[in-house]
């Protein structure tokens, strides 16, 4: 079964959170990903005790952003990872990021049931 990498982060700007995006989303493919998919919230209700919102301390302009990357196994991501990070197109080259690093909730998961066709 395949290895996801989950993320839940707040953003202010589409336009800017997808610039990144699409500039990253090639380099972890090149370096090992099978998929990745970036989600901008758009029916995301506020919860009784906690919410997706609430998990990233989303402020005021800021929509919460659901995303995952796809690998063939946690040997590959774990190899990818490395590789992405030392990769010097990934440098913002002092730009500044459309989301704060700090509220991002982030992990890997092991992927148990996975049912239908890829989009």
């Amino acid at each position: 079964m395949t290895y996801i990498d989950g993320f839940v982060i707040a953003a202010k700007s589409k336009e800017a959170y997808r610039a990144v995006a699409e500039k990253a989303a090639p380099i972890f493919i090149e370096h090992g990903a099978l998929r990745v998919v970036e989600c901008w919230a758009d029916d995301v209700p506020d919860g009784k005790v906690t919410d997706f919102r609430r998990a990233v301390k989303a402020e005021d302009g800021e929509t919460v952003v659901f995303s995952w990357i796809v690998y063939p196994s946690k040997e590959v991501r774990d190899a990818a990872n490395q590789k992405v990070m030392a990769d010097e197109r990934m440098h913002m080259d002092g730009a500044e990021m459309p989301f704060d690093m700090q509220r991002m909730i982030m992990g890997g998961f092991e992927t148990i049931v996975d049912v239908g066709t890829e989009a």
